[in-house]
């Protein structure tokens, strides 16, 4: 059954073809006239006055009340299309058109008929439930029921299934029914913990303290395996429901937890297809007899993601074993298609960070400032810069990490290194705008409208003044970025310009803003050679191994400055990402996981 609508109708009667009679209608009120008026009544939802147009106004107010209440239309449509009255004491008989309006373009329209008998002068119509609709019988109903399309699939960019439609059942509990609640919810959460351990006997107890006694509340929403794992050990406890349903879910629990949610719920309406509708009539018990009006629910095709399963399961394995919140994200240069966007479970309790997460980037950041540098034509990969083990910038300290010092090297081996001291001072020695200038050449500040997921890649803002240049020019100071903004710089390296990020294919993103210009050529080759040095000779070594990668680590100071995230971004081949793991110390966790990712994609 629907859910109830609101009942106020649109009246109004129909184009009224011309009365054929085979007898003389009377110049007073005629049997067409209580025809009209019990069907305008009937029509306006007026049941109590089309009750009083009938022979048995309590039967028929009755049966019209609840047939409104089944079948909840938007508007009923009606009008007489023919009379035909008899003499004396021979009944007439009127022939009528109706329409039913459910809303979203579900009519269902027919022809009906009914007598009326002159009783004291006055037409009535003769009450039985074929007035309504002519296959009704005695003791039977109409009924409205919505038929949903199963949902279509969500796919990967190989074809692969990420989501499909499951029957799901809902664990609910009717405080009412429960009679001793405290009781039935600590029986309830020690049948549950096989399958939902987070599910506490105070929980279930204080949030159905807050529903109506006689409504349900929700305890967890179980896939139909996992309900028949349990189902012995709660199914028997009073007030204890299990309504079940088919809905869109991922292929493993917690699978791409903080993608396709998102795709399945900015979609609905796309996967789910249109639903069919039906009209039927039921016996007394509520037995289905006759189906009168039927439209079949028309499910749609299938849903084409960029994601690749491969990765995003490669992303997720290395994620998944750190204590402290990790992430990936993974995305095609030569396309934009976001290809993984993993979480672990430390990070997922705050919400979309791959995403949406702004962090300062530490040394990754040295990565625009390079470029800035490069294009700024005063140095190039082989010029020879100091890298001392601490600067001071008008009165701010800034050391390498554990004080090292390379005395003068190379700008390829000082961004190896990671060298502070010498990116801090190429900062200062450029104007305030080359800082954000090269990062939004990069898309670290583009903002974009990607179907199917909310995304933001960070923020560079322009500094006058030397020390905060200094300090945003490694990757601190008032820098921010995400993961998604961090992938995004790499995939600009990698592909000569920045791509426009995508995750639902045949769905155009929109860039709102600041996309940034293509950085040179001659820049761009000589960062993609100080990327590849950094895995050759410098900071991640440990990914050597892996293939031609290319990247930056990046350690970066929050709160007080003793704690650090630790970052990895990079590109092998045609797929970059960035890793991320919070309060980690160093970027030596982040390359470690960068291994077990690369490792676990083909």
């Amino acid at each position: 059954m629907r859910t109830a609508r609101a009942l106020s109708l649109l009246t109004g009667l129909l184009v009224t073809v011309p009365l054929a009679s085979c007898g003389v209608l009377d110049t007073g009120p005629s049997a067409k006239d209580a025809a009209k008026a019990y069907l305008d009544a009937f029509a306006a939802g007026d049941n109590a006055a089309a009750a009083r147009r009938t022979d048995d106004p309590e039967a028929a107010r009755g049966f019209l009340s609840e047939t409104r209440r089944n079948l909840s239309p938007d508007n009923v449509r009606t009008s007489v299309t023919e009379v035909e009255s008899g003499g004396g004491d021979e009944p007439a008989t009127a022939e009528f058109r109706a329409s039913w309006n459910f809303g979203s373009e579900r009519v269902w329209e027919y022809r009906g008929s009914f007598e009326l008998r002159e009783r004291e002068g006055e037409w009535k119509v003769h009450w039985q439930p074929s007035v309504v609709h002519p296959e009704l019988g005695s003791e039977q109903s109409l009924h409205y029921r919505s038929d949903p399309a199963t949902p279509a699939p969500v796919l990967g960019r190989d074809g692969t299934r990420l989501m499909g439609p499951q029957r799901l059942v809902r664990v609910t509990v009717v405080p009412k029914e429960a009679k001793n609640l405290s009781e039935v919810a600590g029986s309830l959460a020690r049948g549950l913990r096989p399958v939902a351990p987070t599910v506490t006997a105070g929980g279930i107890v204080e949030g159905a303290e807050k529903v109506p006694d006689n409504q349900a509340y929700t305890v967890v929403t179980l896939r139909w395996s996992d309900y028949q794992r349990v189902k012995s050990a709660i199914y028997e406890l009073p007030g204890v429901r299990f309504p079940d349903e088919t809905a869109l879910v991922a292929s493993e629990r917690d699978y791409a937890s903080q993608v396709l949610p998102a795709i399945s719920k900015s979609r609905k309406d796309r996967l789910n297809g249109r639903a069919g509708w039906s009209v039927f009539t039921a016996n007394a018990s509520g037995a289905k007899l006759e189906t009168l009006h039927e439209v079949e629910p028309e499910p749609t095709e299938a849903l084409r993601t960029t994601l690749s399963d491969e990765v995003q399961r490669a992303a997720e394995s290395a994620v998944d074993p750190i204590d402290k919140p990790a992430m990936i994200v993974a995305m095609r240069p030569s396309t934009g298609g976001v290809l993984a966007v993993a979480q672990n479970e430390a990070a997922d309790g705050k919400g979309a960070l791959a995403l949406t997460g702004q962090y300062p980037p530490g040394s990754t950041f040295k990565m625009a400032t390079g470029l800035a540098a490069l294009e700024a034509g005063k140095v190039d990969i082989d010029t020879r810069l100091g890298c001392p083990a601490e600067r001071t910038f008008n009165g701010k300290t800034l050391p390498n990490s554990h004080h090292f010092e390379l005395g003068r090297v190379t700008l390829r081996k000082a961004f190896a290194e990671s060298c502070n001291t010498t990116f801090a001072k190429l900062a200062t020695e450029m104007p305030a705008s080359a800082l954000p200038d090269a990062a939004e050449k990069l898309g670290i500040g583009a903002d974009f409208a990607v179907p199917g997921i909310t995304t933001l890649t960070g923020e560079v803002p322009a500094s006058e003044g030397r020390v905060a240049r200094a300090v945003n020019g490694i990757g601190q100071g008032e820098v921010l970025v995400s993961p998604f903004g961090m992938a995004l710089a790499s995939a600009s390296v990698a592909h000569g310009s920045m791509p426009t990020p995508k995750l639902i294919q045949g769905a155009e993103t929109r860039v709102n803003e600041r996309a940034g210009q293509v950085p040179s050529k001659p820049a761009l080759r000589q960062l993609r050679e100080m990327m590849r040095e950094v895995v050759r000779s410098g900071t991640a070594t440990g990914l050597s191994g892996l293939g031609e990668v290319a990247g930056k680590t990046g350690t970066a100071q929050f709160g007080d400055g003793s704690r650090a995230h630790g970052w990895f971004t990079g590109y092998r081949g045609d797929m970059s990402f960035a890793v991320l793991v919070t309060d980690a110390g160093s970027s030596e966790r982040a390359v470690r996981v960068s291994e077990e990712f690369l490792d676990g994609v083909r």
